[in-house]
């Protein structure tokens, strides 16, 4: 049998067998496919799949190498091939073992209820802590393939003795992008933003999408997206509606005539208030707030438990509140009055003629 034959078996073989062990463990888990809802095993099975199925093979094609008939240099260059693959696909599966454990938190702390002020702390601190960990995953990757090699072991082992000068050079050069991570870091420990915090920034209302280690996504009301760069939080102010909680105080303002009558325009406040889901049932106010010259200013107060559902109870209240006073007390709504003397016209009249 030719030796490229053989060797050609042999490399089959090793990724038959790494296949076929793989599937024995995806057959052993595929229960756990069936089941509905979140499983550990359901999610250590989805994601770890894709990196054991080039793990595998790899692993037993290592094992072998020593059955291939080539020379000694060519058994070199596949052991350095191998070893590089390895690395690159092990980091590959700490990564997806990262996620495992995102999907795990991520179920076990949904931001799907109104009172979520927990799960916007955990789940800010555990995107950034994946970004980071991904990040310095790759890193080592990176560098565990360059020093596999001997020629680039002899450039770093020459590169220690100008680290000195060589660190002050790259602390200069990098100066911003070392503020943005320290900024990211000094964000995901004390919190003054979270994911899914509602914020006012630049005059913009809208939710923090995304922290990574560089800059902010704002999901802004209409779908655009404001991108900020992550340490403009730690230098710049700005409005957090959910720092503390994410229940809210709305105002409705109304301009009327004097001669409204309160009482009645407070029972129809009340009553809207308790029709609608929208309020949650803690603060309710109505009060006369100003007085000018023909018109007074009606400040009506309720609360809400997020930012989202006070914007729509306001506007509940506003139009309701209006169309009430238009069909019960037309003669409420503002008006521009004017005196004038009848008899003191006509003698001035007869003056001047």
């Amino acid at each position: 049998m030719p030796d490229y034959v053989w060797n050609l078996m042999v490399l089959m073989v090793a990724f038959l067998m790494g296949s076929i062990i793989k599937q024995l463990i995806l057959k052993a888990g595929s229960y756990y496919k069936k089941t509905d809802g979140f499983s550990f095993i359901k999610s250590a099975l989805r994601y770890a799949s894709k990196p054991l199925s080039l793990l595998l093979p790899i692993f037993v094609f290592n094992l072998m190498i020593p059955l291939l008939k080539l020379g000694p240099v060519f058994i070199k260059i596949i052991h350095k091939s191998v070893e590089i693959a390895f690395i690159i696909v092990f980091a590959y599966l700490l990564i997806n073992i990262i996620n495992i454990i995102q999907d795990f938190i991520l179920h076990s702390y949904s931001l799907q209820k109104d009172d979520n002020l927990r799960e916007r702390r955990i789940l800010t601190q555990l995107q950034f802590i994946r970004k980071f960990f991904v990040a310095f995953i790759i890193l080592l990757t990176i560098a565990a393939v360059l020093f596999s090699f001997e020629g680039m072991r002899k450039i770093g082992a020459g590169l220690l003795t100008g680290v000195g000068i060589g660190g002050i050079i790259i602390g200069f050069a990098a100066q911003k992008s070392l503020g943005n991570l320290l900024a990211g870091f000094q964000i995901a420990f004390t919190q003054p933003i979270r994911i899914d915090d509602v914020l006012v920034v630049e005059n913009e209302w809208g939710k923090v999408e995304e922290i990574t280690l560089t800059y902010v996504v704002l999901h802004i009301w209409d779908h655009r997206r404001l991108i900020l760069p992550i340490n403009y939080f730690i230098e710049k102010p700005f409005q957090n509606w959910t720092r503390t909680s994410s229940d809210i105080l709305g105002t409705v303002f109304i301009y009327t005539d004097y001669n409204i009558p309160l009482d009645a325009l407070r029972e129809e406040f009340i009553r809207l208030l308790n029709q609608t889901k929208l309020w949650d049932k803690k603060v309710q106010v109505i009060q006369v707030t100003d007085a000018k010259e023909q018109t007074i200013e009606i400040r009506a107060l309720m609360s809400a438990s997020n930012s989202s559902k006070a914007f729509d109870l306001r506007c509940y209240i506003r139009e309701n509140l209006i169309d009430f006073i238009q069909k019960n007390f037309p003669d409420s709504l503002p008006k521009l009055r004017a005196s004038f003397n009848a008899e003191s016209e006509i003698s001035q009249t007869e003056k001047a003629s």
